[in-house]
């Protein structure tokens, strides 16, 4: 490689981002002077969302500077947990089940399985969200205020991550699974008329939706539920819903 170039320190926990040339974590990269720390960065595959403060040459640095031949750069990841003063998140359409479960939780998740890009970054902007998604190409967006990359393929591997990265408050059993509303107690005679014969013949409590109306009990899918919110929150298993 000939003319300027500077060197890039990827910390261990962030080369999965990386081309698989650089997976040893480091890369030396052609810059033309107007090239600046966070654009180089975001290059190699890492969105500004994942790195914490970097340094040039040893020494704390702006993510705006811009780089000089012969300049190192560590990139460390961003340190966790990092609460969030007020948990509320925005998924994109490929993490439905993982917002269905952050719901189980009580963390506000608004989900939309036909939001596209543009109404993603300006829903996480007005409702002060922070966008969990696997396009890192969402999270290089300038007009987006927070986002995190979310980690693994599998929905247990997702929960696990967002809640090791924001640790939020958790409030089991107090959020609509469909449209992420607040759950009340209701009286079974007032919902009734919205059951099942079979679950009205069964099933004495139940919980409504505030904002949907949809109603929950104790039901089939309970078990899976309760070991979900077990492994997360470590309480005593709660009412099943359905």
């Amino acid at each position: 490689m000939t003319g300027p170039t500077a060197t890039v320190l990827v910390a261990e926990s962030l080369r999965f981002l990386l081309p698989s040339r650089y997976r040893d974590g480091a890369a030396t990269v052609p810059i033309d002077g107007s090239a600046s720390l966070i654009h180089v960065v975001e290059t190699l595959g890492v969105p500004r969302t994942e790195f914490g403060e970097p340094r040039v040459n040893g020494r704390p640095a702006d993510r705006t500077v811009l780089l000089r031949d012969g300049d190192v750069v560590e990139v460390p990841p961003r340190p966790r947990p990092e609460p969030l003063a007020d948990p509320r998140f925005v998924l994109d359409v490929h993490l439905g089940t993982l917002a269905r479960r952050l719901r189980l939780l009580g963390i506000d998740a608004a989900y939309r399985n036909d939001a596209d890009d543009d109404e993603l970054v300006a829903q996480a902007a007005g409702e002060r969200r922070v966008l969990l998604t696997q396009d890192r190409g969402l999270l290089r967006r300038r007009a987006l205020p927070a986002g995190g990359y979310v980690r693994g393929q599998r929905p247990d591997d997702q929960l696990a991550d967002v809640l090791d990265r924001y640790a939020p408050p958790l409030h089991p059993w107090t959020r609509c699974l469909s449209c992420n509303g607040r759950l009340s107690s209701v009286a079974k005679g007032d919902v009734e008329h919205l059951l099942p014969a079979g679950t009205r013949k069964s099933y004495v409590e139940f919980s409504r939706c505030r904002d949907c109306g949809r109603v929950y009990w104790r039901g089939a899918h309970a078990d899976r539920l309760s070991q979900i919110v077990a492994g997360a929150a470590g309480e005593p298993r709660p009412p099943k819903l359905r």
